[in-house]
């Protein structure tokens, strides 16, 4: 599955608030509190960019990043309420690119990350897992490339799942904030997922992105390759 943002403190109750505040505002995010947890939830998923906190246990925020940056360019901004100007150098000569002081403002947390994301070309305002790509803000979609035609309502439609990448969404709420009419028939969602599926999954008869959770609703489930 591939993230905006991922966390890594062991702060459990402020990486978790802070993965659910970004989640909340178009970010993706998840959290982990350990070093390990970091390096095998990298070897399943992908992420655009890593909060890091410089205190991890028992281990050292420093040596994980020197370690993923042995592999990967992605952005790393550590985070820390250690106030020493040292640790500010520290973390950026081995390869971090920015150091937040703890506590800090969610809102300005969130603005700064969407601005790193922006910089270096991953965009919050896309879903792009190398075979789907959505610009969110152009309202336009392509498969392996190659751009497909959806209609408006389908657009807003796949967007809304995608935005709640990994939740069940029950019928009726997407009656409510797709229709913006909670009295829309299943035919007319069926039919419109069938559409979007056609036009995105490699197989609409056996769908990997768009998921039905018999009696529930509709999945959009991230992170094909």
């Amino acid at each position: 599955m591939k993230y905006d943002c991922l966390i890594i403190d062991d702060e459990k109750l402020l990486a978790d608030s802070t993965a659910e505040y970004f989640n909340m505002f178009g970010v993706t995010a998840a959290a982990v509190y350990t070093a390990d947890e970091c390096r095998d939830f990298l070897a399943e998923n992908s992420a655009n960019l890593l909060l890091l906190d410089i205190n991890l246990g028992n281990e050292s925020g420093f040596q994980l990043c020197k370690e993923l940056r042995e592999k990967t360019e992605i952005p790393i901004l550590f985070i820390s309420a250690r106030t020493s100007d040292d640790d500010q150098i520290i973390a950026l000569n081995i390869g971090g690119d920015d150091y937040i002081q703890k506590p800090y403002s969610l809102g300005v947390l969130l603005a700064k990350v969407r601005a790193v994301l922006k910089r270096y070309g991953q965009s919050a305002d896309e879903y792009d897992d190398g075979f789907l790509r959505i610009d969110f803000g152009a309202k336009t979609v392509e498969v392996q490339g190659s751009p497909v035609k959806l209609t408006a309502l389908e657009f807003k439609l796949l967007a809304y799942l995608i935005k709640n990448e990994n939740k069940v969404i029950s019928k009726r709420e997407l009656f409510e904030n797709i229709w913006e009419d909670k009295f829309t028939g299943d035919g007319t969602l069926n039919v419109h997922i069938r559409k979007i599926r056609e036009a995105v999954e490699r197989d609409p008869g056996a769908p990997e992105y768009i998921v039905t959770a018999w009696g529930d609703g509709y999945k959009f489930c991230g992170g094909k390759r």
